[in-house]
């Protein structure tokens, strides 16, 4: 029996059907799926469930509403994780965030 689970994560760009990557080893098989925005978040959730993913975990770099979206959409039907970071690297995270948000187009 193989038991399967995914990481989503936000990567500017990606395709999260081209461009993810499957791991299938010793009865484990785990899907690490980029998407473009948190807005894509729950449609990809959804349909990873569809496919047998038993376990979604998202990337800490989503925000809580994006996490609460993506647990709405797998209904119940899955369990749904939320990287988290420990106290002594919330500044670490921040200063990440920065560099990725300064390198973002702006809208507008």
């Amino acid at each position: 029996m193989t038991v399967a689970w995914a990481y989503i994560y936000e990567h500017p760009g990606s395709d999260p059907a081209d461009d993810r990557v499957v791991l299938d080893r010793d009865g484990q098989r785990t899907y690490l799926v980029p998407v473009p925005d948190p807005s894509m978040a729950p449609a990809v959730a959804a349909d990873l469930v569809a496919e047998g993913v038993a376990l979604i975990e998202l990337c800490g770099g989503f925000a809580l509403p994006a996490a609460a979206r993506v647990a709405e959409a797998v209904g119940g039907r899955v369990p749904v994780g939320h990287v988290t970071f420990a106290v002594d690297s919330v500044r670490g995270a921040a200063r990440y965030g920065d560099l990725f948000e300064a390198d973002q187009p702006q809208a507008g």
